[in-house]
């Protein structure tokens, strides 16, 4: 039998990373899948599919987001009540230095992790299952709070890097004014 072709894990940069981001993900939904087809006691699928979604929002937000695409996000609540939202973000030159295969694995799973826990409420549905579509439900939860909070967190970080540019930009014109006048 021939060894795996380390060329496909080199192209990734956090391997182990990567794979315990996929891990978690398909873990719930296969779960939830083949449970639903070989066991009928509904408090075990429940507890199960729930704990493995919670697994991978953890990992996602804490974990994986942090090191496939350098961001991090977090929510608290402000002494008036208010929901603030957090972000953090690695410095530009880190952020440029990411492994794009790392990265576009982090966003596909994310985004199709959601896309298949909508098919499966869409067949809850069709098959009248009001407590499977509560599995899901919460499962879909998490996955579209992990996709809300780092599509926030992008965006923030994309705003941050143009402000950097632009403060650097006018504080090299205005070294370079300076300098021009103070030769005169």
């Amino acid at each position: 039998m021939d060894p795996p072709n380390p060329a496909v894990i080199e192209n990734y940069a956090n391997p182990r990373t990567c794979f315990f981001h996929v891990l978690f993900k398909g873990a719930a939904l296969a779960f939830y899948i083949l449970s639903a087809l070989f066991i009928d006691n509904f408090v075990i699928i429940f507890v199960v599919t729930v704990l493995l979604a919670a697994l991978d929002f953890w990992v996602v937000k804490n974990v994986s987001g942090r090191i496939l695409v350098g961001l991090r996000w977090w929510n608290e609540i402000d002494d008036l009540g208010e929901s603030v939202w957090k972000f953090e973000c690695l410095d530009q030159e880190s952020l440029a230095r990411m492994n794009k295969k790392d990265s576009w694995l982090f966003w596909w799973t994310l985004y199709l992790a959601a896309v298949l826990w909508i098919m499966l409420a869409i067949f809850s549905l069709i098959r009248l299952q009001a407590d499977y579509l509560l599995v899901v439900g919460v499962c879909l939860t998490l996955s579209i709070a992990n996709i809300v909070g780092f599509t926030k967190c992008k965006k923030d970080a994309k705003k941050q890097i143009q402000q950097y540019a632009s403060q650097t930009i006018a504080s090299r014109f205005s070294s370079t004014l300076q300098s021009a006048f103070s030769v005169v």
